[in-house]
């Protein structure tokens, strides 16, 4: 599982990580760009744009080519948009990663990014967009981040506005491209079954021909609060969405692992305090879980849940007593360990095949935090002690910080403003 690293002379990074024996090989390249370095007037060209890069390229210049070509191969292949980064993948057989690492470069940096494709694709991004609307479960989270963040990039959906995105042209992706896929920018990650100084050999030259520019940055987040706030979209279903939580802190922050162990405690297994609460307490709801997001500039924790409309008002009551209890209270050396054994097992539970690995070392990379080795994230977290989770509870859980997203039948808002109180 070590992770082998090399940054080239143009800025462009490198990621190997050998894995002795494994049938698989994966190839990810992350571009540090995303929803948070557009501006208002082309908000969804990250998103959109991952989309053109699989719609031809100089060297497979129809539509199917690639797709075809990664199917014969029998890849699992993709792309995602996040407001940070951008990432491509192709997971294939160990034998293959040559293969592999050319599709994927040629992809990343040959987009045709014809006007016909681009106008067609125009319709597929905006009925993902009213697919996710269609979702309540994903609709809250964009609900919360707005609330959170407001009008400035991190409070802006990752996919657009139908009309944003139906505006977009190919000069826009041109100078995008130009401005963000860059060597200072980009992250190219190989794990499985190689040898570190040919996949970088092998990577230097597929990649020679990449944007040497430099990188257009993103404006910082405004990430101030002095009220509870509550932001609810209203919409006719059978159960009320909701996201509760506080801010916390950005992904550099050394206090990370305690809010892992925090939110570890209120909603992380089936074992935790909000899932026995909520479900085998109270009987409702069928999820409910907490966790921390950290990114570059700002962070949240949260607890997300999905209940019955009429009982909606006992849960996020439910849920406000846990995070009192928590403020009052140590949390037992018994759940402590409980805790920190489930954190520790489900890290190690999700690095068990080569995009895993990927994506664990190439999201600290292209986040530009320190490459921490499962081995030392573990240590992090088995240090956390019972005093410093009840220190940071007593530091996030007060009244002014606390914030409620809600997708559901829910009409009188000001009524909801009395329970924001721990």
């Amino acid at each position: 599982m070590k992770c082998k690293r090399k940054i080239l002379p143009n800025g462009m990074r490198m990621l190997a990580i050998p894995m002795a024996d494994n049938p698989t090989v994966t190839v990810l390249v992350l571009v540090e760009t995303g929803s948070k370095y557009e501006s208002k007037e082309k908000n969804g060209i990250s998103h959109f744009l991952e989309h053109m890069c699989f719609k031809g390229t100089a060297t497979r210049p129809n539509t199917s080519d690639l797709s075809i070509e990664l199917d014969t191969l029998g890849c699992a292949y993709n792309a995602f948009t996040g407001q940070e980064f951008t990432g491509y993948y192709a997971k294939g057989k160990a034998d293959d990663v040559a293969h592999l690492l050319d599709i994927i470069a040629d992809l990343y940096q040959n987009p045709l990014l014809k006007s016909e494709e681009i106008e067609k694709e125009k319709g597929v991004i905006v009925d993902e967009i009213n697919m996710y609307d269609d979702l309540p479960m994903q609709k809250v989270h964009e609900v919360w981040m707005e609330l959170l963040y407001g009008d400035q990039p991190a409070g802006w959906s990752i996919a657009g506005k139908r009309e944003v995105v139906r505006g977009i042209q190919r000069e826009d992706f041109v100078a995008y491209r130009k401005a963000h896929y860059v060597a200072g920018a980009t992250t190219v990650v190989i794990a499985g079954d190689i040898d570190a100084t040919n996949v970088f050999k092998e990577i230097a030259k597929k990649f020679t021909g990449i944007e040497k520019n430099k990188k257009v940055g993103k404006k910082k987040t405004v990430d101030t609060q002095r009220e509870p706030q509550i932001a609810v979209h209203f919409k006719e279903t059978d159960q009320t969405h909701l996201v509760l939580g506080v801010r916390s802190f950005s992904v550099a922050d050394k206090r990370n692992p305690i809010l892992s162990v925090l939110a570890g405690v209120l909603g992380s297994g089936m074992s935790s305090r909000l899932f026995r609460k909520v479900r085998d307490e109270m009987g409702v709801g069928y999820y409910v879980n907490a966790s921390n997001s950290a990114f570059t500039d700002h962070g949240f924790l949260a607890v997300s849940a999905g209940v019955a409309n009429n009982r909606m008002h006992e849960v996020v009551d439910a849920v406000l007593g846990e995070l009192k209890k928590l403020k009052q209270e140590l949390v037992s050396e018994e759940e402590l360990s409980k805790v920190k054994e489930h954190l520790v097992g489900m890290m190690y539970l999700g690095l068990e095949s080569s995009d895993q690995l990927a994506e664990y070392y190439g999201m600290q990379e292209v986040m530009r935090r320190e490459l921490l080795a499962p081995k030392e994230r573990e240590q992090r977290i088995r240090a956390v002690t019972a005093k410093q989770v009840r220190d940071m509870a007593r530091k996030l859980f007060i009244e002014k910080n606390l914030n409620l997203a809600l997708v559901g039948p829910v009409k009188d808002q000001e009524a909801l403003v009395s329970l924001l109180k721990v």
